[in-house]
């Protein structure tokens, strides 16, 4: 059999082959193929002078498969399991492309960040796109389960067995404090010179890779403050900054919020303790992935240059 006749070979009659295999009745598969019997045995005889075997003994009680009728069968059988996997994926990626997409956006960073992010992808996607806000290591959990298609979180994280795309947006931690405080009048601090002083701050338990990143950075750094555990909303947060309770450490985007008794400083350490943003997605959602870092980088970039 000459390669130019493979290549002529129509995967319908190999799967019209299986079926019949599987009855050994052309009646039977005739019905299952939701064709007539006259054009299915028709196709059988072709598959026979394609392949030059008899694949089937006809009989008054039905078929049986021929040594060499198995043999194909045994052939073909990969093939077809294969066929389907790939039009189940395909019709699941073409179901998937069909909706508007669930994308999370990190509340790691002052939310006005996104505002043309957000025009950009209801535009490109229409109003029935759904935006999922939450933390970062939320939204890790919500795009393994498949509940958010991809989304925009703050690095370092643990993103471990999804798709991961650093962006070129980051931002520097500055120091929150209370307006009382006579460090509060100093322009720039580093880390050390806060030394002892109460911090709220998370658990490591909830976002290890951050927690684990910055206490290399604290213990460089010589600081060692008395940790508070951290209000998981930002205005209470502010709030008690404000009552003199403790520092915090924000990414610079929330000094747009304007908190009477708080001063946001500078701190000498904070790009090492800053935070990038990243896309993250299954990997099966590539081709969304790409088009969200396209979409993502030119908005960003915009809001930059307009500020």
């Amino acid at each position: 059999m000459t390669e130019r006749m493979l290549e002529s070979l129509d995967v319908r009659q190999l799967r019209y082959f299986a079926v019949v295999a599987e009855e050994l009745n052309l009646r039977r598969a005739a019905e299952r193929l939701f064709m007539a019997q006259p054009p299915l045995s028709r196709h059988m005889k072709r598959l026979e002078e394609f392949l030059g075997v008899a694949l089937f003994v006809r009989h008054s009680r039905g078929l049986t498969l021929t040594t060499e009728g198995e043999r194909v069968l045994e052939i073909v059988r990969p093939v077809l399991e294969l066929e389907t996997a790939t039009r189940e994926r395909l019709h699941a990626l073409r179901v998937a492309g069909a909706r508007a997409p669930v994308i999370g956006l990190t509340t790691a960073f002052e939310q006005g960040v996104f505002a043309a992010l957000e025009s950009r992808l209801f535009a490109a996607h229409g109003p029935g796109l759904r935006l999922e806000r939450a933390t970062s290591p939320r939204l890790v959990r919500e795009v393994r389960r498949g509940r958010v298609d991809a989304a925009f979180v703050a690095l370092p994280l643990d993103t471990h067995g999804l798709h991961v795309v650093p962006l070129s947006y980051a931002e520097p931690l500055l120091a929150v404090l209370p307006e009382g405080w006579p460090e509060a009048a100093q322009g720039r601090h580093r880390l050390r010179d806060l030394s002892g002083k109460p911090l709220f701050w998370f658990r490591r338990e909830g976002h290890p890779a951050f927690f684990d990143h910055t206490k290399r950075v604290f213990a460089h750094a010589g600081f060692a403050p008395m940790l508070k555990e951290e209000p998981t909303e930002h205005d209470v947060l502010l709030a008690r900054i404000a009552a003199g309770e403790g520092m915090g450490l924000f990414p610079a985007s929330f000094s747009a919020i304007r908190r009477t008794g708080v001063v946001f400083a500078a701190l000498a350490e904070g790009n090492l303790l800053g935070i990038r943003l990243g896309l993250i997605a299954r990997t099966d959602f590539g081709a969304l992935a790409e088009s969200l870092v396209r979409l993502a980088e030119d908005a960003l970039t915009c809001s930059i240059n307009l500020k």
